[in-house]
Formats: C-alpha cells, structure tokens, sequence
C-alpha cells in the first residue's frame, strides 16, 4: 500500500536535526500535530524545546523545505507554539532510553 502524504510528510519531518541535540524534531516530540487538507496544503504544529532555542529559525526552514520537497505538496506552514510546552516526557520512550532520560 502506497504512503499517504501526511505518513510522507511525517517521514520528512524525521530528517530535520536539531543539531544542539543531534535527533530529529519527530523523536524530539517537537511535532505536534501535522494536517493535509484536499488540496494537499500541509500544516505542522510544532515547538522548540525552549523558547530561547538560537536555531529554532533554521530548524523551521529546513522542516518547510524537507516537506516541499514532496512533489505533491502543494503550499507548507509551519506554526510554532510554546503551548503546551515541551518537556523531556514528550521524547520518543526509545529515545528516552537512548539519552538515559
């Protein structure tokens, strides 16, 4: 069965690094949620893990341009919010794991 394009837009979105960190924003629980309407307009909710983060403008560049790079998408937007905030819980458990948290 082929991927839809939200599952493909998740996929992308386990590309984008947070390099302070060195995992993935989807790892990381950055994303929040992600929506593909029937025009196939894609919307991400996301964080950072602090609101301080000094990357968080490349971090969001790369999330819209991995997700455009889909040939169907046709327009990306990419929110960011605080709310809630992130905490470690929010982590993959197996990343968890991983980083001893």
């Amino acid at each position: 069965m082929a991927e839809s394009l939200k599952e493909q837009v998740w996929n992308k979105l386990k590309q984008v690094i947070d390099f302070e960190i060195g995992l993935d924003i989807v790892s990381l629980g950055l994303v929040y949620k992600v929506e593909v309407d029937d025009n196939n307009n894609v919307y991400v909710l996301m964080t950072m893990t602090t609101p301080m983060c000094p990357l968080a403008g490349m971090i969001l560049q790369d999330a819209e341009t991995k997700v455009r790079e889909l040939e169907e998408v046709k327009d990306v937007k990419i929110e960011l919010t605080f709310d809630p905030p992130w905490t470690p819980d929010m982590v993959d458990p197996e990343v968890r794991g991983q980083l001893g948290i």
